[in-house]
């Protein structure tokens, strides 16, 4: 049985043939876009946020190999197969990465300060690539700070963010005396800046 309607669908979405239909290729656009919500459900969404390199290139190479299906321009149950491959191969690094810090290292990279109580760590600014324009304008952008000197802490995640923590600011209080009506009544505000 499974293998007529297997035969059925083959002949539905012009497996083996040289020349597709735009239905076929319609069919097969389908079929595909069915098979990668299948894919990402098993691969539990994870690649397709926001988060490392790692799962980003899941997502482009994925994209890739799918794409050619639709196409016909690779073997239609092969390339089903190879995604599934990559989808697996994916979630066994993800989980290795998971128990292993240094297997985790490895695939993701790790994340380097670039301020450290107000002070630029050089060295890691070099390391990740980043110039200081880069640096005030994520502190801007996710802090709205724009001195590094009011910054407790910025890292440059493994995700590629830049990650800002502020200096806690001193509470600055002024008193002002107001007199309501002479000789009668004077009213104290403190005023926390």
């Amino acid at each position: 049985m499974f293998h007529e309607i297997w035969m059925g669908m083959r002949d539905f979405i012009g497996v083996g043939d040289q020349q597709l239909a735009w239905w076929e290729m319609m069919l097969r656009a389908a079929v595909i876009y069915v098979a990668a919500i299948a894919l990402v459900r098993v691969g539990q969404k994870r690649f397709m946020g926001k988060n490392t390199a790692f799962d980003v290139i899941l997502g482009i190479i994925l994209g890739s190999v799918l794409s050619r299906a639709i196409t016909g321009n690779a073997p239609f149950g092969p390339t089903l197969a190879a995604g599934a491959m990559l989808v697996a191969l994916h979630w066994v690094f993800a989980a290795a990465s998971f128990h292993s810090h240094r297997f985790g290292t490895l695939v993701k990279g790790n994340e380097r300060n670039l301020i450290e109580d107000g002070e630029i760590v050089w060295d890691n600014m070099r390391k990740s690539h980043l110039s200081e324009r880069d640096l005030l304008g994520a502190l801007y952008s996710n802090a709205k700070l724009t001195d590094p000197s009011e910054v407790r802490l910025a890292r440059f995640e493994r995700s590629g963010d830049i990650s800002v923590i502020p200096r806690e600011r001193e509470k600055k209080t002024r008193v002002i005396e107001i007199a309501v009506k002479e000789g009668v009544q004077t009213v104290r505000v403190e005023i926390e800046e």
